[in-house]
């Protein structure tokens, strides 16, 4: 498990001050408001402001106090440490924590390894089987039975998983 998780990308410097343009990486950008702290490229800076708007956050971190000096953050990622991180509701889960899991059914057998999660109002999980064969599908409670992130594994009704996926050819 990663001990940092990415929660926007700079886009580029926002005015003369030093703020940042942040595309935000999260269900929910008002999260934004309640940082103290967080990360780029392994460094901590303090939140000194966050202001929102429909399609970014711009951000104000201490030290950064002129354009020349965001301009070195642009496509950088901004983190935050998984103590500082939101809480998520019962059975939902953080995208780093899927990536990579094993896709076993109810008798243990291996299906796949998660390679990604598209956002989408129902999110698609693509996972590549050991033959290399990408399959996709929705992410549904209905043939989910469980995930241990710590062990990386999700189990599922492999015959439910089996009715809702589609291969690649």
């Amino acid at each position: 498990m990663q001990n940092f998780l990415e929660i926007g990308k700079i886009v580029k410097p926002q005015g003369v001050k030093g703020e940042l343009k942040v595309m935000p990486l999260t269900d929910d950008p008002a999260r934004f408001k309640t940082l103290r702290e967080v990360v780029i490229d392994g460094a901590t800076f303090k939140v000194s402001g966050v202001k929102l708007s429909p399609d970014a956050v711009f951000l104000s971190l201490s030290g950064v106090t002129d354009r020349d000096y965001a301009e070195t953050f642009r496509n950088k990622f901004v983190a935050v440490s998984r103590e500082n991180a939101v809480e998520l509701p019962e059975n939902t889960f953080f995208i780093v924590d899927l990536i990579g899991c094993a896709i076993v059914d109810e008798k243990g057998k291996y299906i796949a390894e998660i390679t990604d999660v598209t956002k989408a109002r129902t999110d698609i999980i693509t996972a590549s089987d050991k033959d290399g064969k990408t399959m996709r599908f929705p992410f549904l409670k209905k043939y989910l039975i469980s995930v241990d992130e710590e062990k990386g594994v999700m189990t599922v009704d492999g015959e439910k998983l089996g009715e809702v996926s589609c291969y690649e050819d």
